[in-house]
């Protein structure tokens, strides 16, 4: 009885953080036999991904049909993820240029860069985005209804979301009353959606700790710990920056506007935070984000949804700052001294790499190309890089994730505070 009782009490963060210890001491005992368990924990996280592209679906609806998101709570989002985005780029080129880490890496990158010139190889992780605004807004108005979940592509998924919310919000202030109930049965249908996937999703998040024991059991199988050496500098400078991002400004955020104690909201976010650093995806933490704000940080579900489902486009802080801080650390491992106009250049591709990429796995390698050649480095090194980092990046891509989770509360704590008083849910 008292074992079963500890179980059901001990935290998500806490079973993860097992599962993690779990997965190197399987990963040295087994070897390359380990491997496998990586590929039966990634269904997890999949899943994750799968059930979440509707729940945002759903939970955006629901939240047009049941709440009133007033223009300011709108414009306070984009002004708060405005800010710490170019809190994000200030970290980013800062920490590169004060560490000036890049040179430690000017060996091996040269040498690569000099093979790779010869026979130059594609990122297979996807397509850039473009810095024309027009090809990437095309990107995500779909062809049809159904496309942007056969995909899975998420922004699209808002953006589908958001225009029939805003058709459903006139429906049922209809004057028809025929037309009125068709649009409360919408309503209904949306609100019983969002309650079956986010019942679903809980028992898949239940899951999550053995998906960390598989992943990481096959990744420390297959890297070891010489690579890491190597690549220490880049991952130390990344890592600072982010912490930074996460732990200083967004804590004084939160003390700042939020009028919360910074201790409390970190506190609070753990089972997210860690969640997010095992899936390295802010999209597959979604679920377990909107908990803690509910259960944690007393948020209501229309600060929540417009922070964490709206907003996960927007907040992708850890992305913006860590292209920032990669370009500046290939620049100094290749001797090259970017000017003013190249670091403008830089910060405003990571603007665009941070909100134009979905919050999947892998998001900022995807990017990093492109803020690579806008920083005016050669493709020929881009190719070289991308493949040396590789071993490193699935840390960096987790400690992404969780500072765009913690991005996304912060600012729902904050919204929250400003949120009117008796405008929010018709119910709970």
């Amino acid at each position: 009885m008292s074992a079963g009782a500890s179980r059901a009490t001990m935290p998500l963060y806490a079973r993860i953080l097992l599962g993690v210890a779990a997965g190197v001491a399987l990963a040295t005992v087994l070897g390359e036999r380990a491997r496998p368990l990586g590929d039966a924990g990634m269904l997890v996280i999949r899943l994750l991904k799968t059930l979440a592209s509707p729940l945002i679906f759903f939970a955006i609806l629901d939240a047009f049909a049941r709440t009133r998101v007033q223009g300011a709570q709108a414009l306070r989002l984009v002004a708060i993820s405005s800010v710490n985005a170019v809190v994000a780029i200030a970290l980013g080129l800062g920490v590169g240029h004060a560490l000036r880490a890049g040179a430690s890496l000017a060996p091996a990158l040269r040498a690569a860069v000099s093979h790779e010139s010869l026979a130059p190889q594609r990122v297979a992780h996807g397509e850039a985005p473009s810095l024309n605004p027009f090809e990437n807004l095309a990107r995500y108005v779909p062809e049809s209804v159904v496309t942007p979940f056969a995909t899975n592509n998420v922004i699209s998924i808002v953006l589908l979301s958001v225009l029939l919310g805003l058709a459903l919000r006139q429906v049922l202030a209809s004057d028809d009353p025929e037309t009125r109930r068709a649009g409360e049965t919408v309503a209904d249908a949306a609100h019983a959606g969002l309650t079956l996937f986010a019942r679903a999703l809980h028992l898949v998040v239940q899951l999550v700790p053995f998906a960390v024991l598989g992943v990481v059991a096959k990744v420390v199988s297959r890297t070891g710990v010489e690579v890491f050496r190597m690549l220490l500098p880049f991952l130390g400078t990344v890592l600072l920056g982010l912490t930074l991002q996460a732990v200083v400004w967004y804590g004084v955020m939160v003390a700042a506007l939020g009028r919360r104690s910074p201790l409390a909201f970190f506190r609070g976010s753990l089972d997210a935070a860690v969640t997010a650093l095992s899936a390295g995806s802010s999209l597959a933490t979604l679920p377990v984000t909107l908990r803690c704000l509910s259960e944690h940080h007393k948020v209501s579900p229309a600060s929540a949804r417009l922070a964490a489902c709206v907003g996960t486009n927007l907040n992708h802080d850890g992305i913006i700052l860590y292209e920032a801080a990669a370009v500046i650390f290939v620049a100094q491992a290749i001797g090259v001294q970017l000017t003013l106009g190249q670091q403008v250049t830089v910060a405003l591709a990571s603007v665009m790499a941070g909100v134009g990429i979905a919050g999947v796995p892998e998001a900022g390698l995807i990017t990093l190309p492109l803020v690579l050649h806008a920083g005016g480095i050669p493709d020929a090194v881009s190719a070289a890089v991308i493949p040396l980092i590789l071993p490193v990046d699935w840390i960096l891509g987790r400690a992404r994730a969780c500072t765009n989770v913690l991005a996304d509360m912060s600012v729902a704590v904050i919204l929250e505070r400003y949120e009117p008083r008796g405008v929010g849910e018709s119910d709970a």
